[in-house]
């Protein structure tokens, strides 16, 4: 390919910051594969939390804590198998005779024999009439960014899964009070999580309803929300909303490389995370794997690269 250089040709191409893309790279460098890591960001989208709980070896851990010690491990392995290029966004993985092709943002390209895709996801928006005009204005997506703010106000949180009920664990500690608006019976977060936090005085639930509008006028001033039975409306009286309704996958620049499913996430063999393409593997939140989470994520990375060393050591040819 006429843009490769010596310098840009690989074994591997990990591409994600996040645990997964971290994890598979301290393996790569333990087995001395030649890796590039393409990360937008360190750290993936838990970067953000103020605690996270369930990282198995703590206690709890936040965010930025995880993410230095994602890093700390890297260099004390990397030595000379693993270039790491932060900032660098990519914008298409094609197939390129015998190796793979990756393209960025700001138009680097890099080759390799074999690819893991670790890219996660982003944070899904809500799609009502007033949230996209209030963005930044009491719409936001960051309660770790943006909490503070909010200090002595009364917010909502729209969403009842682990992320919601996290959300609203930092926010109790500073907010007037915090309703989560849920659009089933029963949450999804991790009993133990509910039960704590729904002790809080502060705290309390609408279930079984659905975001219908935002209202406010240079800033959100209400949510409106429609019972899923009854049809009855609702309006809440709040200064803030915090939405925590999931993630869509990181997938768009592997769309016509990989099979994707319905939800264009990527399907993998759950035994080894390998995609429908020899060559290529994926794990994480890119995945159609069950369950997201950062302690699945690294395991199935761990996983893959595995699989994919096996795979370069028998199969793979230098072009």
């Amino acid at each position: 390919m006429e843009n490769d250089t010596r310098n840009n040709s690989y074994d591997l191409i990990i591409i994600g910051g996040g645990p997964a893309g971290f994890s598979a790279g301290i393996y790569a460098a333990r087995k001395k594969l030649k890796t590039v890591i393409l990360a937008q960001e360190i750290g993936g989208q838990s970067v953000v939390s103020e605690g996270i709980e369930n990282w198995i070896g703590t206690v709890k851990i936040s965010g930025e804590d995880l993410k230095k010690a994602l890093n700390a491990h890297m260099e004390a392995y990397k030595n000379d198998a693993i270039d790491l290029h932060e900032g660098e966004k990519v914008t298409l993985l094609e197939r390129n005779g015998a190796m793979f092709r990756a393209t960025t943002a700001s138009g680097n390209t890099y080759s390799a024999r074999a690819v893991l895709i670790a890219s996660g996801s982003s944070r899904r928006k809500l799609d009502v009439p007033g949230a996209q005009k209030f963005e930044h204005k009491g719409v936001t997506y960051c309660a770790s960014c943006d909490g503070p703010l909010f200090s002595g106000m009364d917010v909502a949180i729209v969403g009842g899964g682990n992320a919601g009920f996290e959300t609203a664990a930092q926010l109790l500690a500073y907010v007037k009070s915090v309703t989560l608006i849920h659009r089933r019976k029963e949450f999804k977060a991790d009993p133990v999580t509910v039960e704590h936090i729904l002790k809080h005085p502060n705290m309390r639930t609408v279930t079984n309803v659905e975001p219908i509008s935002i209202q406010g006028d240079t800033f959100v001033k209400s949510i409106t929300v429609r019972d899923r039975d009854s049809a009855d409306t609702q309006e809440i009286a709040v200064s803030g909303v915090f939405v925590e309704i999931g993630t869509i996958p990181n997938t768009d620049f592997v769309s016509k490389l990989v099979n994707l499913n319905t939800f264009n996430s990527i399907i993998v063999e759950p035994k080894t995370q390998r995609t429908s393409v020899e060559g290529v593997w994926a794990a994480g939140d890119c995945t159609d794997e069950l369950y997201h989470q950062n302690n699945i994520a690294v395991g199935d990375a761990v996983k893959a690269l595995e699989n994919l060393y096996h795979w370069i050591a028998t199969h793979a040819t230098t072009s």
